[in-house]
């Protein structure tokens, strides 16, 4: 295992056995374990060799890896069900594990046991264009899902950036750069298969585009992280692509007057299908690595969607000026699709690009998220935290509905410099749920949230206890996560 500690949040789990859910103790895998997993799926889908139990004790989080004990790659919903009723009947954890590019250490295997890869089952199931749905299992890549979709003019909207498999997302509820418009993963999951923690595969949902039946129990399940069940199939809700679009960029003097214009791009009901802001110092990296030549200034990345041309070009002008008011002097609009590929491909990768300009720093980004109303002011007091703190960080931000990414990067074992980042992190945390928001817009609570989530949700969270006691009383899934 692993036992370099990347920040002041870094946890230590113990590999099998270990006891982060208080007063559960899990059984550590042994020969007769191992025997009865090998039988369930062929030899070379399960194993234990050091490499592999390495890759899959880590995501892109600063959190510490903690290896499980085996790592199995099932291919059929049935292989799941029996080896996660096993699981259960000898109280031995399992942790689902799609892409491993999740921030919050949400799949890390912090109890050891077992770690369910859903590579192989990868297949699109059905895709029924007249109904704009398809059928997908957890393993498949959104983005091969929507290479496959844009020969049929249809593409699943959620865009987190990573390569994310559609089980990872529904997981997380993940969001990205055109949620503004279309939702996160949650408003665009009709339909679940899902294998409970005794191994029960049960359907919820419908394949119909509203209900009044029963209980919603889609939107408890997407965003528990794998702590309720793990999906095993998904009847995922398409749109048409665009007959047009229009992408534009505008240079403002200060983040505070950028987040003053999206705040006016909302209110003036212009409806975007993108908002996307950077601070200068994201521009500085992304001009350098992909040689984008923008203003080195805060800037919004704009995208708006339409059926006419003409009618882009009305809302276009509507946001040039509304840009203009707030002290904007560069608004290039008419964008192409190639260029505005190239500037979306960027921001993107701001992430890995502000690890490659600190290769001796450690990042953590906060991912709060306010009402609109708020948002001008969380932008302000961020920039200024920042600022005074004198730690390298940058500013991204999917603004169009309210959510800041805040990204520190830390010196690597300075405990100093981490317990004042820690200290902005809270305070950032304290201010966005004064003002009605949230501790993480689309990460996840996974490790790294958890103890904001008394503050976040009070008493109901008692509620949610409740919940994972009824699915998982033994709480075999994902063990360490979600709930303090």
């Amino acid at each position: 295992m692993s036992t370099e500690a990347a920040g002041p949040w870094g946890r230590r789990g113990q590999r099998g056995g270990g006891d982060l859910e208080a007063g559960v103790t899990y059984t550590k895998l042994n020969e007769t374990h191992l025997r009865h997993l090998g039988a369930v799926v062929a030899p070379d889908r399960i194993s234990t060799g050091a490499s592999n139990l390495e890759l899959h004790g880590r995501d892109e989080s600063h959190h510490e890896a903690c290896l499980p004990e085996v790592v199995v790659w099932p291919e059929r919903k049935e292989e799941v069900a029996e080896i996660v009723r096993y699981a259960d009947e000898h109280r031995i954890p399992v942790t689902g594990w799609g892409s491993g590019s999740s921030l919050e250490g949400n799949p890390i295997p912090v109890c050891g046991g077992v770690v369910l890869n859903f590579n192989l089952m990868n297949r699109i199931l059905d895709i029924r264009e007249e109904d704009f749905q398809a059928d997908v299992e957890p393993g498949v890549v959104y983005q091969d899902l929507n290479d496959k979709l844009r020969h049929k003019g249809l593409f699943f909207p959620p865009d987190p950036g990573a390569r994310a498999t559609l089980g990872g997302m529904i997981a997380n509820n993940a969001s990205g750069t055109r949620t503004v418009r279309y939702g996160s993963t949650r408003h665009n999951v009709l339909r679940l298969q899902l294998v409970t923690a005794g191994g029960e595969i049960v359907r919820i949902g419908t394949r119909s585009s509203k209900t009044s039946s029963g209980l919603d129990l889609i939107n408890l399940f997407v965003g528990s992280e794998g702590t309720l069940g793990l999906v095993v199939e998904a009847t995922v809700r398409l749109v048409g692509l665009p007959a047009a679009f229009s992408a534009a960029v505008a240079s403002l003097p200060t983040v505070e007057a950028c987040s003053r214009a999206v705040f006016r791009i909302m209110r003036a009901g212009l409806d975007p299908a993108a908002l996307e802001l950077m601070s200068p110092e994201c521009i500085v990296l992304m001009n350098r690595e992909r040689n984008l030549g923008l203003p080195v200034s805060p800037t919004l990345f704009i995208e708006f969607h339409g059926t006419a041309e003409s009618h882009l070009a009305d809302v276009m002008s509507m946001a040039r000026e509304l840009c203009e008011e707030e002290g904007g002097t560069g608004f290039r609009s008419g964008l192409g699709r190639d260029e505005r590929d190239r500037l979306f491909r960027a921001r993107h990768e701001l992430s890995e690009m502000t690890r490659r300009e600190h290769p001796d720093r450690t990042h953590s980004t906060a991912d709060v998220a306010v009402p609109i109303s708020a948002y001008p002011d969380i932008m302000a007091w961020s920039r200024q935290a920042l600022e005074e703190a004198g730690i390298p960080g940058y500013i991204f931000s999917h603004a169009g509905d309210g959510n800041l990414h805040l990204v520190f990067m830390g010196k690597t074992g300075d405990g100093e410099e981490w317990r004042r980042i820690a200290g902005i992190y809270d305070r950032l945390v304290e201010r966005s749920l004064a003002a009605g928001g949230t501790a993480t817009g689309e990460h996840g609570v996974g490790l790294g949230k958890r103890k904001y989530m008394e503050a976040e949700h009070g008493s109901s969270l008692a509620w949610m206890r409740r919940v994972k006691d009824l699915f998982d009383p033994k709480r075999i899934l994902n063990p360490g996560k979600l709930l303090p």
